[in-house]
């Protein structure tokens, strides 16, 4: 059973659940707040006179006992019927401000730990991504961006995949592989629908450049790996990217060599319609079994979206093969 509640931080908690008829809540694994979107009956019976809802309050949501959302207030609209539409977003929300960064020799872990101590964000659990980025320098840069910036580095140096979340209030670094849950989605399993699609429209590539610039001498330099056979099949795809500062030549062509692994490929996606379980979100590692289209394999989550209607809970899941 659900159970929403709103601190209007002056002293007042509301049980608004028997008040709301739909609610959504939304994940995604990268570069985006968790959101809420609910949907409030007003003028009923069982609501106070008082009650109020306003940008900056405190929504918490659990079900039977589980943590599902705690986060913010940022959009009250109402018109003629009874009904008031609410968004609400977690603490990641206030990671999309710009601001100036220069790091040397800091992991991803310290890096958001020392964002979020500078802005007054809750922290919870950080896992140790252990890559030291040799060094970033971020000018007028979102601070998400950065956090961002600094775990495509890791995965791509490293080969850890790591994903910042907000663990009910917290700020929390995980790695995937700890994000592995424990039941199958597909046939005979949750699963009443799936899409797939493979692309290479979005995060292709088979050309990569990494340059480094020479100010003093007003030089650039190249440092390209390309692939000529997947070239010759798709077209020319190229990624045009800075070296990092302070990088040898030994580490950018290693980089080069992660990077093409990474990017030459097919970008597969499969979207699944399904029974809503709140142990799958945006970062869950999944195995998902599709006999029709020869899958039985683990997916990671890249959005996920659950939705609660009356006696209803499904949830739709965007996933892709890692």
């Amino acid at each position: 059973m659900l159970e929403i509640l709103i601190d209007n931080r002056n002293g007042k908690v509301w049980n608004i659940t028997s008040l709301v008829p739909s609610l959504t809540y939304k994940t995604k694994r990268i570069g985006a707040a968790s959101s809420l979107d609910m949907t409030v009956l007003k003028g009923s019976p069982f609501q106070s006179a008082s009650f109020e809802v306003n940008n900056g309050d405190v929504i918490r949501v659990r079900k039977d006992n589980i943590n599902v959302f705690y986060g913010y207030v940022f959009e009250v609209s109402t018109g003629m019927d009874e009904r008031i539409s609410i968004k609400a977003y977690d603490q990641i929300r206030y990671l999309l401000s710009n601001y100036f960064y220069k790091f040397q020799g800091v992991t991803a872990s310290q890096i958001v730990k020392k964002i979020a101590d500078d802005f007054g964000l809750e922290t919870g659990v950080l896992v140790d991504t252990k890559y030291k980025i040799p060094s970033m320098l971020e000018d007028n840069k979102k601070l998400l961006d950065i956090i961002c910036k600094a775990l495509d580095l890791t995965l791509i140096h490293s080969g850890g995949n790591f994903i910042l979340l907000d663990d009910f209030g917290k700020l929390s670094l995980r790695n995937v592989e700890e994000m592995k849950v424990d039941f199958v989605i597909g046939d005979y399993s949750l699963m009443f629908d799936y899409g797939m699609k493979r692309s290479i429209d979005g995060d292709t590539y088979n050309h990569i450049i990494i340059y480094e610039d020479n100010k003093e001498a007003g030089i650039r330099k190249h440092h390209p790996k390309k692939d000529d056979a997947s070239i010759a099949k798709w077209g020319r795809l190229l990624l045009y990217q800075q070296a990092d500062e302070k990088m040898n030549v030994a580490q950018i062509n290693e980089q080069l060599s992660q990077l093409m692994m990474l990017k030459n490929r097919e970008q597969k996606s499969i979207s699944i319609d399904a029974i809503g379980d709140l142990r799958v979100r945006a970062g869950s590692y999944v195995p998902v079994v599709i006999d029709e289209l020869g899958i039985h394999h683990y997916f990671l989550v890249d959005e996920c979206s659950h939705k609660f209607e009356a006696d209803s809970h499904t949830m739709k899941l965007e996933l892709r093969v890692i």
